[in-house]
């Protein structure tokens, strides 16, 4: 496999998808080929609320995360050029989407069902959207729900039951390609 030329990243990477797609495992490998920084919104959303996901859903319901997932992207959309795993949520948020527009490129990690259900079934139930009911029956209403919002994303790179490895390359083409088409409207922000 020939690699393709790293880009000098002018916006921050910001990874969307349903849950199992890959953003945080492929992200972190992309970040490393790009050489910025990684960053898990989820975890991020964690150290600041000072608990799990899973407890602010049981707490304080959905709305609640919602909201400062919305915070926390926002704010992490402004540091310097990284590549940002997103919660599979969170690009549903028509704020998040103007923000991701504004100061990043969006990158949907497209899976199938059967990829999803294979990624997650050991793990769906400490997923709360997944928790309940059946696995394969609660992706498919996701997916119906998400995968079109998803399609707004700049760019979109397909996940399959293979290596990450060619994932990470395609991504790296399609930046290099979105980049050139579309320059930054802002100068990058500064590291601090």
């Amino acid at each position: 496999m020939t690699l393709a030329a790293v880009p000098a990243l002018d916006r921050t990477v910001v990874l969307v998808g349903l849950m199992g797609a890959g953003k945080s495992s492929i992200g972190r490998r992309l970040a490393q080929r790009l050489n910025v920084a990684f960053v898990d919104a989820d975890a991020e959303i964690e150290s600041a609320a000072g608990t799990s996901i899973s407890d602010i859903f049981a707490r304080h319901g959905e709305q609640a995360f919602r909201d400062g997932e919305r915070r926390v992207i926002a704010r992490l959309l402004e540091r310097a050029p990284h590549v940002l795993a997103t919660g599979g949520g969170a690009f549903m948020d028509e704020e998040t989407r103007a923000h991701v527009r504004q100061h990043g490129i969006s990158v949907w990690l497209r899976a199938s069902l059967d990829t999803l259900v294979r990624r997650l079934e050991k793990s769906h139930q400490q997923r709360p959207l997944l928790a309940k009911g059946d696995l394969r029956t609660n992706l498919a209403t996701l997916m119906d729900t998400r995968y079109p919002t998803y399609a707004q994303a700049d760019v979109v790179v397909d996940t399959g039951e293979g290596p990450h490895e060619p994932v990470v390359e395609a991504i790296v083409e399609r930046l290099v390609q979105y980049q050139a088409a579309h320059p930054a409207t802002r100068n990058p922000v500064e590291a601090a």
